[in-house]
């Protein structure tokens, strides 16, 4: 990546190819976990994505929908938008935070007058959850009375009549009922409109928490009350407020439209990772990237890494970097990390791995490989109870959350055309990795139990291979049912995963005179710098799988010999048909050759060592 040339416009603006940042301190701070545009724009650094606003404005669109994975730079955007359109309650004026930025100076001024003319109602659902659904209309409850108490002056109309004034109250004591509340959107909006004589901007961050939240709450949820109240409070606003609404902005992961929340408006835009609208505004791209990365001082150094690591989605036509994991990468002298990983649980691609079946691991472990893609169509109006009947619902909600992009984004609205998906880059390929291993360090019986595996696989101890195997086998075969070579197969590489000093398994690869199941090869660079846990032999270990279709409970001598043939007629097959052969990696010292062969849930080994 090259740096681009910055020139500094005053004020603390500065301009590049493709990029403008903007520092009114000059104290080069990053605005790590802050989400208040004016905080942001008084005291950080901060990548100028206010053209954002001129698209709104300029879309004409009455009601918009922004789907966007989590950390993408939704609330900073919506609350960019609150800090320009409000005509502020408290009197302050916010001009001064978008001089010389692109809104500013686009079209020689022309949105300029939009600046500080609307009343907003601004809310934030993020928090709006609970693990019931009493504790999570509460918590609704104080985002709304929140909100009337930012508008607290409408109770200083002397005009106003006293069933809403009395209404205002209940709002603002914290104590109203779920019919009071149901309104009070549609009713904000009125008091609104009513006292500035203006249209009402609306802006709501992160919509679908709650109903995230709710579908996967404890005991069943409460999904349907969640989406029951939502609908209804959203729906009379943004589908009758008529002229009294200026606009409304609304931001999500998830869109959960259909038979649900989305189903009685006709006048809503979806914009999501497929759309070519909006898609620069949303994540870093590479020119802005390389702008802040100049500004900061960090040079060069270390932003092939950034692109290996944060780079790799596609918003409509734009290839994108994860933002918060560049401000992180940054913060942290070009550290690489899984910062977006770790700021909240990954659970659905925890739910995925846990309730793979062979088929679906098949194709994670496809994703997983350099340039692996799954074909899959994208329902971007997935709701949740799909994923109980749609076995490609998880693909679809693994794109929203943005464990998965694609560059075939043409025809966005169309659920019915395979698209190309794949891993965006190396933190999301770690997160897969880590919940792989997780799932079959599970199964292994633990961490401790896993780790003696590998040791015992790249150490060629049959016994130690032998006893682990055998009690997976014994102990979960009840979680993976082994039913064939395939299932066998999908087994034995979950377990491969993780293995330390190893690269990912690689599965079914031409190789000598055929395909071998499994090879694993050791990882590049120096021995010395790896963890303890690795080896300090590492050869090219090889594995072939045998299935033998199981005769009964207790099998006998015979069986156990009969397998003990067939993990023998492995071993004898990796050498014939020189799975092995040829010129092996750099760093890897010998070979090692496994032969396993199941049956229900006995097994047997052999194992062959070549220098």
């Amino acid at each position: 990546m090259e740096t681009t040339a910055l020139e500094s416009c005053g004020n603390g603006v500065w301009r590049g190819s493709g990029a403008c940042i903007v520092d009114r301190t000059g104290r080069k701070r990053l605005p790590i976990g802050q989400g208040d545009f004016a905080v942001v724009a008084s005291q950080s650094v901060f990548v100028d994505k206010t053209r954002l606003i001129a698209d709104v404005l300029d879309s004409g669109y009455s009601v918009t929908l922004f789907c966007r994975p989590r950390r993408f730079g939704k609330t900073l955007n919506m609350t960019m938008m609150r800090t320009f359109f409000e005509l502020s309650p408290d009197g302050r004026d916010n001009a001064p935070l978008f001089d010389g930025t692109d809104i500013w100076e686009s079209d020689d001024g022309h949105y300029r007058r939009h600046q500080g003319a609307y009343p907003v109602i601004s809310m934030s659902m993020l928090t709006a959850k609970g693990l019931t659904w009493p504790q999570t209309f509460g918590s609704l409850r104080n985002m709304i009375a929140d909100e009337y108490g930012r508008h607290r002056y409408l109770l200083n109309d002397g005009t106003l009549p006293d069933d809403d004034r009395a209404y205002i109250t209940r709002i603002l004591s914290r104590q109203a009922g779920e019919d009071d509340c149901r309104t009070s959107l549609t009713r904000l909006v009125a008091f609104l409109n009513r006292y500035h004589q203006r249209p009402v901007v609306v802006l709501l961050d992160e919509y679908d928490a709650p109903i995230m939240a709710a579908y996967s709450a404890p005991n069943g949820g409460y999904y349907d009350e969640a989406v029951a109240f939502v609908k209804a409070w959203l729906t009379g606003t943004l589908k009758d407020s008529g002229e009294m609404l200026a606009f409304a902005c609304l931001t999500g992961v998830q869109r959960i439209s259909k038979d649900s929340i989305f189903s009685d408006l006709n006048n809503l835009i979806v914009n999501t990772a497929l759309s070519t609208d909006f898609d620069e505004r949303y994540g870093f791209s590479e020119d802005e990237v390389a702008a802040l990365s100049d500004y900061l001082g960090c040079g060069t150094d270390g932003m092939d890494t950034a692109r290996q690591w944060y780079d790799g989605y596609r918003f409509g036509k734009q290839d994108v970097y994860n933002p918060w994991s560049v401000l992180n990468f940054l913060d942290n002298d070009c550290a690489a990390d899984v910062y977006w990983g770790n700021t909240s649980g990954n659970g659905v691609v925890g739910d995925l791995l846990r309730s793979a079946d062979v088929d679906t691991l098949r194709q994670v472990y496809d994703l997983m490989e350099p340039g692996g893609t799954v074909a899959a169509p994208l329902d971007l109006g997935v709701v949740f109870p799909d994923l109980g009947v749609k076995n490609v619902a998880i693909w679809s909600m693994l794109y929203l959350a943005g464990y998965l992009t694609t560059e075939d984004t043409a025809l966005p609205g169309r659920s019915d055309l395979l698209r190309r998906l794949r891993i965006p880059n190396l933190e999301i390929a770690q997160l897969y990795k880590s919940e792989i291993i997780n799932r079959f360090a599970d199964m292994a019986g633990g961490n401790d139990r896993l780790d003696r595996f590998h040791r015992a696989l790249y150490s060629g101890d049959e016994e130690t291979v032998l006893r682990e195997l055998t009690t997976i086998l014994r102990d979960s075969v009840s979680s993976f049912d082994m039913t064939s070579e395939n299932s066998l197969h999908m087994l034995v590489t979950g377990l491969c995963f993780g293995m330390p000093g190893y690269v990912d398994p690689k599965s079914n690869k031409e190789s000598g005179y055929g395909r071998y199941d499994l090879r694993l090869e050791p990882s590049g660079g120096d021995p010395a710098n790896f963890s303890f846990v690795a080896p300090t032999v590492r050869p090219l270990i090889t594995i072939e799988l045998k299935y033998v279709r199981d005769d009964g409970p207790s099998g006998g001598s015979d069986s156990e010999r009969r397998l003990e043939d067939k993990a023998q007629e492995a071993l004898t097959q990796i050498s014939e048909r020189g799975y092995d052969e040829g010129e092996p990696p750099q760093q890897a010292q010998g070979r090692l050759r496994w032969g396993i062969a199941v049956s229900g849930r006995r097994c047997a080994v052999a194992c062959e060592r070549l220098d």
